[in-house]
């Protein structure tokens, strides 16, 4: 894992509600990833929906922005210990995905997410629906960076930051629940933070 600087402070006790437990307050954004920061462009994006192996739904970047969008102002919370409140995202539901799809009920309990650079996570699929994540191409109002995984991210706030994947170029239902990039390394099958579900076994 790639990092820089981070330095977190205690949270005032009117914010403690807000931080889970084992996390400081930063007002900054690290970066944090698992290898180089891919370059990818807006004329070769492209974001596919897949049950099993099985695609069932593509879209470029102008069909997929032209899909309903969302704003959420939400806290975010690192496994690396740092926590950011009031981050303000715009982009897609995944409830939103799937109507388009033509999907009315999400067709498995388990999801992976896959990036550009061969990343990927995995999350029960009811982490991602109900309005609780989106992919998010846009952050405090601009296009989110390559740094912070622009054109687009996975955003699933509640959960431990490495589950909202960088550079996400997908979404693959599964029926069962199949690690990912982390998750083979020893991280958490689910990683809540008010758990603090660091590692496999917390």
């Amino acid at each position: 894992m790639v990092t820089r600087g981070f330095t977190g402070r205690r949270p005032a006790p009117e914010l403690a509600d807000r931080i889970p437990p084992g996390q400081s307050l930063t007002q900054d954004f690290p970066v944090l990833s698992a290898g180089p920061t891919p370059r990818i462009r807006l004329e070769d994006w492209s974001f596919t929906l897949k049950v099993g192996p099985k695609p069932v739904m593509r879209w470029n970047w102008a069909e997929f922005n032209a899909l309903p969008q969302t704003k959420l102002t939400r806290d975010i919370h690192c496994v690396t210990k740092w926590s950011k409140l009031n981050t303000p995202w715009q982009g897609v539901t995944i409830d939103d995905i799937l109507l388009a799809a033509g999907l009315e009920a999400p067709p498995t309990g388990f999801t992976l997410a896959h990036s550009y650079d061969g990343y990927s996570t995995n999350l029960p699929t009811a982490d991602l629906v109900g309005g609780r994540a989106m992919v998010a191409t846009q952050y405090e109002g601009k296009p989110l960076t390559p740094d912070h995984g622009g054109p687009a991210r996975l955003l699933v706030p509640h959960l431990y930051f490495w589950k909202s994947a960088k550079w996400v170029n997908g979404l693959q239902f599964t029926e069962t629940d199949v690690a990912g990039f982390w998750e083979l390394r020893g991280y958490h099958m689910r990683g809540d933070p008010w758990k603090e579900q660091r590692f496999t076994g917390d």
